[in-house]
């Protein structure tokens, strides 16, 4: 997910990582695609090597001939869908090059509390299950900040207990919504910035089927996880941090809510909807003056291709499960 010379030279493949008993789909940022008909698994030793998808999880569609399968499990269909927000790290630093600021945690509340219903977060609403079909509506259910509680190298166990520990420290336990790790960019997690920039997946937490996802602060390694060094919403040039992680944020949003139990919808090859759209992003507008965009998105000439709740924003298209099936940024 690099874009050198212009070009999206990087595709987006499943990178399934046992995480206890389960699994998790990541968003993956190292070049070369996953050959038709397999997908990702770990070795053990850190790396993954590309297998045959089993047939048999390639089953029964509710919707057919859009280049994606149903394969029986369940979407969430909450009107809206609430998502969880786990701030985790150092959010409150005041230096004018920093996305690790409260100034970044207020764009992206106000992005996730008006992405619900949006022209993009509606491609979503043509995913459903046997019982009824997404709504294309979400809103922030809630936020807390974990300041370290497991220090700035984070594991899949430790993130596990990331979430686990905020269902006692201010979060409902929710199965029906989804609950997002933010790293601030002084953190690492195994596999962020080499292997992919987000990922989603679920556990059994405190007895209830927890829907959970890792969203890191891109402007950590801004060459593999940013469109645009500066974006639409960034209050200074090569400040994208905001910008990027509202876009990895849409990217696994619109899967945990399709593919919540990683058991619904993907594609022979294992692609969710979002990741058949990986950084494509059609078409742009340029920021300029009065275009809701920052004075520093104005000057370097930032791009955007949505606009809501009174910003700009450049985010990835998702997979419309209609007409065919192509990549698209509205219904």
């Amino acid at each position: 997910m690099k874009h050198p010379r212009g070009k999206y030279r990087l595709l987006s493949a499943f990178l399934f990582v046992i995480l206890a008993a389960n699994f998790l789909m990541a968003q993956k940022v190292r070049e070369g695609s996953v050959p038709e008909g397999q997908k990702m698994v770990p070795t053990g030793d850190g790396s993954a090597i590309a297998v045959p998808v089993d047939p048999a999880a390639i089953g029964k569609a509710v919707v057919t001939g859009n280049g994606i399968n149903y394969n029986g499990g369940p979407v969430l269909k909450g009107n809206p869908v609430p998502i969880y927000v786990i701030w985790y790290g150092t959010w409150n630093s005041t230096s004018p090059t920093s996305s690790n600021t409260m100034g970044t945690v207020s764009v992206i509340d106000t992005f996730l509390n008006n992405l619900g219903n949006s022209a993009i977060e509606k491609v979503n609403s043509t995913y459903g299950d046997n019982t009824g079909n997404v709504s294309g509506n979400l809103t922030l259910g809630g936020q807390i900040f974990d300041t370290g509680s497991q220090g700035t190298s984070l594991t899949n166990n430790r993130l596990t207990n990331i979430v686990t520990r905020s269902l006692s420290n201010g979060l409902p336990t929710d199965p029906n919504g989804v609950y997002v790790v933010i790293t601030s960019s002084n953190v690492s997690e195994r596999g962020f910035c080499n292997q992919f920039c987000g990922f989603h997946t679920r556990q059994t937490i405190n007895g209830v089927d927890i829907k959970w996802s890792f969203v890191g602060n891109v402007d950590r390694c801004p060459a593999g996880c940013e469109i645009q060094t500066t974006g639409p919403n960034s209050p200074a040039a090569n400040v994208g941090g905001a910008d990027g992680i509202s876009n990895v944020l849409t990217h696994e949003t619109e899967e945990a809510i399709s593919d919540p139990d990683l058991n619904a919808w993907f594609d022979s090859s294992g692609q969710e909807n979002a990741d058949k759209c990986n950084f494509t992003f059609g078409t742009t507008t340029t920021c300029t003056a009065g275009s809701l965009c920052t004075g520093a998105a104005d000057t370097a000439g930032a791009k955007f291709n949505q606009s809501f709740g009174n910003h700009n924003w450049m985010v990835q298209q998702n997979w419309e499960n209609a007409n065919g099936g192509a990549c698209v940024q509205h219904l």
